[in-house]
């Protein structure tokens, strides 16, 4: 946050000008939450000795923190984001039942560039879920590999080929072991 707004000098304000200084604003989406909620975190002034009327702005440091649960909101106007954010973010829902969402309840049409940008989203999410798989599978291999187990014993609890076992072994070794 403070090198939002320290980034607008010379840009947005010239020299001593701190009163051109614009608020900023930092949106962070936390997937995975156990609930649907919502924070707005801002600086606050609180005299602990005296009152002194210090100068300058509190209002320009701003954080909305969204929390998206598991599961996808009800259809409410309290969670209108949420389920927004749930639906676009689902890993759950099929490209035609996010886009079904999103006409009905949010009014958006639907073109075949949102079709298409829909599609690669998801594409895009499932890919990423792929990586993780296989990067945890891999993350298995080399734990069995480094206390004692054959690639062919790694293989059959893997459900995965010797060569594959062995092509991540050979792939994840140190160079220098």
């Amino acid at each position: 946050m403070s090198r939002l707004v320290s980034s607008q000098k010379e840009r947005d304000f010239v020299k001593t000008n701190y009163n051109d200084i614009r608020r900023v604003f930092s949106i962070w989406v936390c997937m995975g939450m156990d609930e649907s909620n919502m924070a707005y975190v801002h600086l606050t002034k609180d005299d602990l000795l005296g009152s002194y009327p210090w100068k300058g702005r509190l209002d320009l440091l701003n954080i909305v923190l969204i929390g998206i649960s598991n599961e996808l909101p009800e259809h409410d106007e309290k969670y209108e984001l949420h389920r927004l954010l749930s639906t676009l973010l689902s890993a759950e829902l099929t490209v035609d039942e996010k886009l079904g969402i999103i006409k009905t309840e949010y009014s958006i049409p639907v073109d075949d560039k949102l079709r298409k940008d829909m599609s690669a989203m998801c594409n895009l999410s499932q890919g990423i879920r792929e990586n993780a798989t296989d990067n945890a599978i891999a993350g298995v291999i080399m734990n069995m590999h480094r206390i004692g187990y054959s690639s062919e014993q790694i293989a059959r609890i893997v459900e995965k080929t010797t060569e594959e076992v062995e092509a991540v072994i050979r792939k994840r070794e140190p160079v220098l072991a």
